[in-house]
């Protein structure tokens, strides 16, 4: 799977702005790449709009978009903001509803610990699985965690089991989640069932909704 490194930027609208994840991917020239509710990346332009996000300005690495009426500055590599919805912007929600990029696979931005990452479902994987690269990244002390051996196709190599504190998508939050830390290279941070399962899934076509189950 060829991939390209991504610095994201998410912005989480309320569930009384119909809740929308908003990711700054990157720039091009005058125009923002943006990637909303886990579409492909679009390039929009300035006065342009893209799934009820428009751009109003840009400015080296920063665009200003209007959401709902209000004005957002989105900075590509800037930690996630949350705005809107409950007081404090705190995560509340139960919905989860991605679109199939290509491939058919399922992106989305996201948070691990509050700490922005981008992910892809895999109902194959029996936890959250990252690299070491990306454990780094988000601050995980994954040395402390459980060490294990993980089968690979190129052989046995080293791996730590941890709980991770929160995994966020929007402004849905699970909390506990059972992870794995690979020392194999990974492009993404796979979604897997250690979050899947806290959820009802139904795929329709291109899209697929997460449901939160009590």
């Amino acid at each position: 799977m060829k991939t390209t490194a991504l610095l994201l930027a998410l912005l989480t609208l309320g569930p009384l702005a119909m809740a929308q994840t908003v990711a700054l991917s990157g720039m091009l020239g005058g125009k923002a790449l943006l990637i909303v509710d886990g579409s492909p990346p679009k390039t929009v332009a300035v006065g342009e709009a893209f799934r009820g996000v428009k751009i109003v300005s840009t400015q080296g690495d920063q665009a200003v978009m209007e959401i709902a009426g209000k004005r957002h500055t989105l900075r590509v590599g800037e930690a996630p903001a949350s705005v809107g919805g409950s007081a404090g912007g705190e995560a509340g929600g139960t919905r989860v509803v991605l679109s199939a990029g290509s491939g058919g696979h399922f992106f989305t931005q996201g948070q691990i610990n509050g700490r922005a990452v981008q992910l892809v479902v895999d109902t194959g994987a029996t936890m959250v699985s990252l690299s070491v690269a990306d454990a780094q990244r988000v601050g995980l002390n994954y040395k402390a965690g459980q060490a294990v051996q993980m089968s690979t196709a190129n052989g046995v190599i080293p791996g730590w089991r941890l709980k991770l504190a929160s995994v966020r998508i929007g402004d849905v939050v699970v909390y506990d989640v059972d992870a794995i830390v690979s020392s194999g290279a990974m492009p993404y941070v796979l979604l897997g069932n250690s979050f899947l399962a806290r959820f009802q899934m139904t795929r329709t076509n291109e899209q697929m909704v997460l449901e939160k189950r009590y």
